[in-house]
Parts: structure tokens; sequence; C-alpha cells
């Protein structure tokens, strides 16, 4: 039987307010709809059911290996005209004025020779995380930091395969990627106005390289801080589900853009777009869950990603996107 226990939300905030209120340190991950919340101490999670990787905090002591053979790995996208659906419900409700940017996501089901333990074992990212049976994570995109009385979060949006010719600057001067980036960039800092003050863009539009198992990609991020209340712990819980969802992987305005996602998408995403991250007594850390494949009851696994759809999104080159980002960072 399992060791770890899934609570609702208003048992997850009150434990995240306990626990920050004692500087205890806690894990704690959340699926998209909040309702399935696991917050813990980390003495109590226990590795042979769940494991993760932050920077400089694991429960596993196990090093990062190389893989001793070949990686099967194949894709079967939905039909570009399945997609196109659900591509035309974001659109139409993007021309009705009821949204500015929406995450539209699939499943993708894939073939391969890796385990969700294998995927965990041998992948590099900032961010990775097992769940027995049910699904890994290797993760780029920080959700929000706490240290020194400040909140910090880094949205990502705007990928390209950093193989083309001027990849940086042709990321740089994409139009519908610099008013994607934009607009989450506003959002986010409109979301951490809700529980800091002095919220400002620390950093703008910088580049990351991530490698993959077909080679290397740049990501475009961009750096928020806020100054947060001297009673925080305290209250960590409550200001930590009031950011919830994450903008990056929703849209704006936030509330009206997920009503949106639940029309036109046609699988649940579960834990995917969710949160997990850690409290150390003072500090935190966070990350979205993205990069995520995940096994069904049956044992078939599926791998899960998006992208942001705007007025200026071209349905092909949206389908293409979301076909890009299904791969492992095994190399």
């Amino acid at each position: 039987m399992s060791k770890l226990v899934f609570r609702p939300r208003a048992e997850a905030i009150r434990r995240m307010n306990r626990w920050g209120s004692e500087r205890r340190e806690f894990f704690f991950l959340i699926d998209f709809d909040e309702a399935h919340c696991l917050v813990e101490p980390l003495e109590e999670i226990p590795a042979d059911e769940l494991r993760y990787v932050f920077p400089g905090r694991s429960n596993t002591d196990e090093p990062l290996l190389p893989l001793r053979h070949s990686v099967l790995w194949e894709a079967f996208p939905q039909p570009f005209e399945a997609y196109r659906r659900s591509f035309d419900v974001v659109r139409r409700n993007i021309y009705a004025g009821n949204s500015f940017l929406t995450n539209l996501t699939c499943a993708t089901p894939v073939t391969t020779n890796l385990s969700l333990l294998d995927v965990f074992r041998h992948t590099q990212a900032r961010y990775k995380l097992w769940l027995k049976d049910r699904f890994t994570v290797f993760s780029p995109e920080i959700f929000v930091r706490i240290a020194d009385g400040f909140v910090y979060s880094h949205p990502m949006k705007g990928t390209i395969d950093a193989l083309l010719p001027d990849a940086a600057s042709r990321l740089l001067s994409d139009e519908k990627e610099s008013a994607e980036h934009a607009t989450i960039t506003d959002l986010i800092r409109n979301d951490l106005s809700r529980i800091a003050t002095e919220v400002t863009v620390t950093r703008y539009r910088y580049l990351d390289r991530l490698q993959t198992h077909r080679g290397a990609l740049l990501q475009m991020s961009s750096e928020i801080r806020g100054r947060l209340p001297d009673d925080y712990r305290e209250r960590l819980g409550d200001l930590f589900f009031r950011l919830l969802p994450a903008g990056s992987i929703t849209g704006a305005p936030k509330r009206k853009t997920v009503e949106i996602i639940r029309e036109a998408e046609t699988c649940e995403r579960g834990f995917y777009t969710g949160i997990m991250g850690w409290f150390d007594g003072t500090n935190l850390d966070s990350a979205v869950l993205i990069r995520f494949l995940e096994q069904r009851p049956d044992g078939s696994m599926v791998f899960k990603s998006g992208g942001g759809i705007t007025f200026m999104s071209d349905a092909r080159s949206e389908y293409e996107e979301m076909i890009q980002k299904v791969y492992v960072p095994i190399y």
C-alpha cells in the first residue's frame, strides 16, 4: 500500500501555513486542478515511491549515469485535423476577446524502451520528479522561489532549434514569440503583485540552452521579483495557492483562459502543469511540471506538451512546436 496521502486544497493550505510558521522543512506536489495535493515533511517522503531532484536538494543519492543502451523513442502525435479542432476553439475565444494568450496542450502516445525510473535516472534537467507507476518529470521551468524575503518567478515562453542559423537572434526578433513572452511576463508580474510589493522585472528575455536526445533547444525566460510581507511564513499556504495555476501554462486573463482550456483540450492534465517544490524553513523552491511522461494503467506511455496560442498563431506551426517538445534530455 502506498505511504503517500494526497489531500484536498484546504488541507494542503493549512499544512503549509502551520509548517511555515514552525519553520519546518516539507515537500509539496500539487496537480493542475489543485484537487490532489501532497504536503509532507521531507523526512517522510519514501524514496521507493517518490524521488525528486532540485538544485541543491534531493532525496536520492544516485549519480547521473550515462545510459548503457540506445534510446528507442517513437511518438504518435494526434492527427493535425484533431489538433486543429482544439486550436479553433482557442482562436475563436481569442478573436472574441476572451483571452490574449491560451496555452493549449496535448497528450502524445510514445513507444520507448525506457521506464519512468530510467527517464528519471538518466535525464539531465534542473528539476526532476518520479512518482512510481504514475509519471516522471524533467522540467527546466522554475515556478517561484523565495529567498531573503523576496519572491522570484522565471516564466519561460519561446523555443527554437538551437542549431538553426542565427537561432538566438531569430527567436528574440520573432514577433509572435515576443508578444507571447511579454503577455506572460505581465501576467506573472500581476500575479506576484497579489502577494508581494515592489514587484519588478529584473531580467527580460534571456536565453537558456537545453540539450535533448534530438539536439539543442533555446528557451526564452524572464525574471520577476517582489518583496514578501514579514509574516509570509505564517501565511505560506494561502500566499502560494493565490498564485495557482501557473500563468505560463494557462494564459491571460487567467480565470477565463482556464475555462477555454477545459473546453478545447481533449485530455485531462492531471499533474501535468501542476507544481512541485520544497520549503527549508525560510526559503522555498518550486517548479512547473512540464516535460512530462505519464504511464497509463495499462502500462502504455503518453508525453504531454503544448504551447501558447495568440491571435498571430498559425495552427500548423503550433502543431509542429507541440511535437518538437516530445523529447527526453538523454544524450
